[in-house]
């Protein structure tokens, strides 16, 4: 009999509704609903989500997968993100997108109460200045003495169920969770001066949430998007890396411990939370993101552009005639990308890309460039040796990237699945059924073998300052 499963995966640009039925081992999976989840400037200021679209989406998503005889539901998104939720049962105001300039200022502020070192040896979390705990100090402090606060997975899964609760992978994404002993830490929680009661119970991967409208379990999934993506990895071995590619790149390993050390926390890599008590280390750089907002700009100039085409035309372009550090503070608030692009070549002495091709050229180039490094030092750091890079994600779709992710690498780049985040899902969802007891089987859809001489790329990667050795 053929099990189905409703997987709820959240991107920062789009959503989808899918439904895994898995048969014999294997998942197949189908797309029930997809549709725009990027957030939106409101009135008075502030970019934020709109939570209550997202609920509508889901609760369509379920009423069309209620002929399949679904077994459970879950749902996995980005992280960071909550919303406040009063003694009233009720979301208090809108949740804010990380992008908004509130955290600005909160870095130094945090640093008042508790330094780098210490927050960085109590939670292993790189710093990012819109981690939740950024947000958090973003808040007044009288908006927080009375709230739950629910991260946008356990938000919607609340709205769902009525059922308060924090899924340890997304939790570990805070800044707030001890990375040892995988609970909230309570001193840091009260050298930060919150409350106490702001933050909900822990609940873990393959836990039942509760029941949503109309019967259906919903199950606490690995609910960071990229922590279910990484339960995906079709992986044959544990010497492997991994790239979860879409808005943002996640690169790093899979380890069965946190790496707390000085050098992890100035190479700015993070220990979240993964399945199993394993470790998700890794570094965010910037991602897709550079692409996507690019062309949405190129298409309200009026640009007859479409991403096949540009792709093809960048990789006609001059290699490595200019580098950009992806994950520079310049590149983060939405906006002109390819003006950016430009004001950074040319304050760093490089050609400035002036056509749409050559534009996209500097940006795969550098992401490359950005995986390659991170890569390399996740490998250092955790005294790795990884044998292939597993892509996954949208991004496993983009050929140019994944071959140039190769050659920067200098190791093989196996290619999907694209659907990685809700392949995860679905697999946790069974796994809590004994349908499944192991990752479904997934072949990488290509594998991209690297070519041409390494020179180039160390020369091209010392221009932002990377050493790829």
């Amino acid at each position: 009999m053929v099990d189905n499963f409703v997987a709820v995966d959240l991107g920062a640009t789009s959503g989808r509704v899918m439904l895994g039925r898995v048969d014999r081992g294997a998942v197949e999976l189908s797309e029930l609903r997809r549709f725009p989840t990027g957030p939106r400037q409101r009135p008075g200021g502030g970019l934020r989500w709109d939570v209550d679209a997202v609920h509508d989406e889901i609760l369509a998503g379920l009423r069309d997968a209620a002929p399949a005889r679904v077994v459970s539901m879950g749902i996995d998104s980005w992280a960071v993100d909550y919303g406040l939720v009063g003694p009233d049962g009720e979301l208090d105001g809108d949740v804010r997108c990380y992008r908004d300039p509130r955290t600005d200022g909160m870095t130094e502020r945090l640093r008042e109460l508790v330094d780098d070192e210490t927050l960085y040896r109590i939670t292993g979390i790189q710093h990012l200045p819109f981690n939740t705990v950024y947000q958090l100090l973003a808040e007044p402090p009288e908006r927080l003495a009375d709230k739950t606060m629910l991260l946008l997975p356990d938000l919607l899964a609340y709205r769902l169920t009525g059922a308060v609760g924090a899924e340890v992978t997304n939790a570990s994404t805070t800044a707030l969770l001890d990375a040892t002993t995988r609970q909230w830490s309570d001193d840091l929680v009260a050298k930060i001066g919150l409350p106490p009661t702001l933050l909900p119970p822990l609940r873990q991967p393959g836990e039942l949430v509760g029941t949503a409208f109309d019967g259906t379990p919903v199950v606490a999934v690995a609910s960071h998007d990229t922590a279910s993506a990484v339960a995906a990895v079709p992986a044959e071995h544990d010497d492997f890396a991994y790239i979860s590619c879409g808005t943002w790149s996640l690169v790093g390993l899979r380890l069965p411990a946190p790496v707390l050390g000085e050098s992890a926390r100035r190479a700015n890599f993070t220990n979240e939370a993964g399945i199993d008590g394993t470790v998700r280390f890794l570094r965010n750089t910037m991602g897709l993101w550079l692409l996507s907002e690019s062309m949405r700009l190129w298409r309200e100039k009026g640009h007859p552009i479409t991403l096949d085409r540009v792709l093809r035309e960048a990789m006609r372009e001059p290699a490595f005639k200019s580098v950009v550090d992806p994950n520079h503070p310049m590149f983060l608030p939405p906006g002109d990308i390819p003006a950016r692009i430009a004001q950074f070549c040319a304050d760093t002495g490089q050609p400035v890309p002036t056509t749409p091709p050559a534009v996209v050229r500097t940006i795969l180039e550098s992401l490359a460039v950005a995986h390659a490094d991170s890569v390399r030092t996740a490998a250092t750091l955790a005294g790795r040796d990884p044998r292939v890079v597993h892509l996954v994600g949208g991004g496993s779709l983009n050929e140019p990237l994944c071959r140039l992710t190769a050659d920067a690498c200098g190791l093989p780049v196996a290619a999907g699945p694209v659907e990685a985040s809700a392949l995860g899902n679905v697999f946790v969802q069974a796994r809590s059924a004994r349908v499944l007891a192991d990752t479904p089987a997934v072949t990488p859809h290509a594998r991209y073998e690297p070519t041409g001489p390494r020179r180039e790329w160390r020369d091209a990667a010392k221009r932002v300052g990377v050493e790829l050795e």
